[in-house]
């Protein structure tokens, strides 16, 4: 098996168990946090992939603003407080700091030996990058071919944070 092999495989686990924890975790937080660390494996993946534009832009957008909104609006309306169960699952802290540590882990038995060789990865022409994975062709390609589903996307972003303020949203009555 290869190292890039092992890494991916290594990589999918920890993705998965974040993607489980985050639908298990009873707090909104904690699943929003699974949820970021789920990104950052994905954008390790786009690396993998040789797409460091799409991974920047995966970690910028996606497990930076995308996650902090989200994390405000959970925070403002106290939806971390709903459904909370009286006792904490025991399991969760163990699972998470399983997962923290095999993707620490992973990441240092694939990269620390490939830096201390001074090994680096092989040089990709300009010409290549213009063509694929670069932020003109990206934005070409994303505003002509799939403009419909970015749309969509961004409204169903919308539709959950507005479902997020109706469900957590105090019914006062006026008396």
């Amino acid at each position: 098996m290869t190292p890039e092999l092992i890494l991916f495989f290594a990589l999918a686990v920890v993705a998965i168990g974040s993607a489980v924890m985050m639908l298990l975790s009873r707090n909104a937080v904690h699943s929003a946090l699974y949820l970021v660390a789920n990104f950052a494996v994905v954008a390790v993946f786009f690396l993998m992939l040789g797409a460091p534009f799409i991974a920047m832009a995966q970690v910028t957008v996606y497990a930076g603003a995308i996650m902090v909104l989200f994390l405000f609006v959970i925070m403002l309306l106290g939806a971390d407080m709903l459904r909370q169960p009286s006792q904490a699952l025991p399991w969760q802290v163990p699972i998470a700091v399983f997962l923290f540590v095999a993707f620490l882990g992973i990441a240092g038995i694939v990269l620390v030996p490939q830096v201390l060789s001074g090994v680096t990865p092989p040089a990709v022409e300009a010409d290549t990058l213009r063509k694929f994975g670069g932020p003109l062709s990206i934005g070409k390609v994303l505003f002509n071919q799939y403009l419909l589903p970015f749309e969509l996307t961004s409204f169903l972003l919308l539709v959950g944070m507005i479902g997020a303020v109706v469900l957590t949203r105090d019914d006062k009555k006026k008396g």
